[in-house]
């Protein structure tokens, strides 16, 4: 399992949420829910982008949802709009962002 992201500021929440405005979600979770398959799709899309979209089809708890994701995916959690969850997690090697801040 990769390591945990470190904890984000406000701003780098909010600078993050920004960058992904643009972004298409990669993982959708459908009616079947959390499994270890979308867990592992999600880590690799992690691995390759840094900053992700994920798409929740009708959950019936969508904030414990993208908490469970970003849990399990070792990722932070930046933001959650409509079904849309936003996770962040840097390339141990070579990160692609350079957060404000750093």
């Amino acid at each position: 399992m990769p390591p945990e992201s470190p904890a984000l500021t406000g701003q780098q929440r909010k600078w993050l949420r920004g960058q992904a405005h643009a972004l298409k979600p990669i993982v959708h979770i459908g009616e079947a829910g959390l499994s270890a398959s979308v867990i592992e799709a999600t880590r690799a899309a992690l691995d390759r982008h840094e900053l992700i979209k994920v798409r929740l089809q009708q959950p019936t708890d969508k904030r414990g949802t993208a908490q469970q994701i970003s849990e399990q995916a070792s990722a932070t959690l930046c933001g959650l709009v409509g079904h849309t969850v936003i996770l962040y997690r840097a390339h141990p090697e070579n990160p692609k962002l350079v957060l404000p801040g750093e």
